[in-house]
């Protein structure tokens, strides 16, 4: 019997490798759970461009927002596991939404990890009415006009919410978070637009996409929340210089459906790696204050166990909940 088993486990690993080295046959579809427009779009959007090149097939980035990425993540999740539909996405529906979130229709620790794309630090931005040019500066107007503040987000549950929350309760210390009201938005654009437009106050939102307003004066960005200073900004200080121990970066990885065969996820992680050698890509990337990075499905893995636990701690310390 044992013979047999071993025999049995050889023909379908051989009928999978086999299958993988065919794959993609067909137009691949790569799910991104936010709106079009902000980094966790443009990110993938880059590498997916590539990666047709790589394989002679379609490779088709489908936008299907909501509920804080879960309407997109569960898609993916329930899509047959044959490599041929992926989801890209930022931190929220693949290590922190299951934190916040009893009742999720799917599971995050059963998609099968591919690789981490890229990375942005996340920066502290406010509206140029704010009247504060540091750090320091807001902290002590917040802490003397409890409530007066806001701040957007792209949403409940997203890094920018969690970010701010994080920057509320370290900044607050012993007297308690500082009391700044949180307005959710359904993804990056119409955060900032509002933002840009002063209907918000502040926001932390990834260097990325804000970066062309603070160099037109739209907007003004007090600090990078990376433990270092960016290469992007390097008169910015880092939020840690200030607040000891801050750390806030959006990532944004590819993951498969529940039982895809490891040769296909292997396969998108050494052509993504592929992608990011290219000159073009890396221009692109910069462009975006992005740092590439192609994990391989094993370090994907160990990395959002990590990211798990980290956003765990944030999310307990804060008290943050969502509606």
């Amino acid at each position: 019997m044992q013979l047999l088993a071993r025999i049995f486990l050889t023909f379908i690993v051989g009928i999978a490798g086999a299958n993988s080295q065919e794959w993609p046959q067909k137009a691949v579809r790569i799910i991104v759970p936010f709106p079009a427009g902000g980094s966790a779009d443009l990110i993938p959007r880059i590498a997916a461009e590539k990666l047709a090149q790589q394989w002679g097939q379609p490779v088709i980035v489908e936008n299907r927002p909501g509920a804080a990425g879960n309407i997109g993540a569960d898609a993916v999740f329930k899509a047959e596991p044959d490599g041929y539909t992926l989801l890209s996405a930022p931190p929220p529906p693949l290590v922190i939404n299951r934190l916040l979130y009893p009742n999720l229709s799917y599971d995050p620790t059963q998609f099968v990890p591919i690789t981490v794309i890229a990375a942005i630090p996340n920066v502290l931005l406010v509206h140029p009415k704010v009247p504060a040019s540091t750090v320091a500066e807001l902290i002590a107007y917040a802490r003397a006009n409890p409530g007066k503040l806001n701040y957007a987000s792209q949403g409940s549950g997203s890094t920018s919410h969690l970010t701010a929350e994080l920057f509320k309760s370290m900044a607050g210390g012993a007297e308690g978070p500082l009391r700044i009201i949180h307005v959710p938005y359904k993804g990056t654009a119409p955060a900032l637009a509002d933002l840009v437009g002063g209907q918000v106050d502040m926001m932390c939102d990834n260097l990325g996409v804000s970066l062309p307003h603070v160099k037109a004066g739209r907007l003004r960005v007090l600090a990078v929340a990376s433990r270092e200073r960016s290469a992007a900004l390097p008169g910015v200080p880092a939020l840690s210089e200030t607040l000891r121990g801050f750390d806030s970066s959006a990532w944004f990885g590819i993951v498969a459906p529940p039982q895809t065969p490891g040769a296909i996820a292997e396969k998108v992680a050494a052509g993504v790696r592929e992608a990011l050698k290219a000159p073009d890509v890396r221009k692109r990337l910069q462009e975006l204050s992005a740092d590439p990075m192609g994990l391989s499905p094993a370090e994907t893995a160990a990395f959002m166990k990590q990211e798990t636990e980290r956003w765990g701690g944030v999310i307990r310390a804060a008290g943050v909940k969502v509606d």
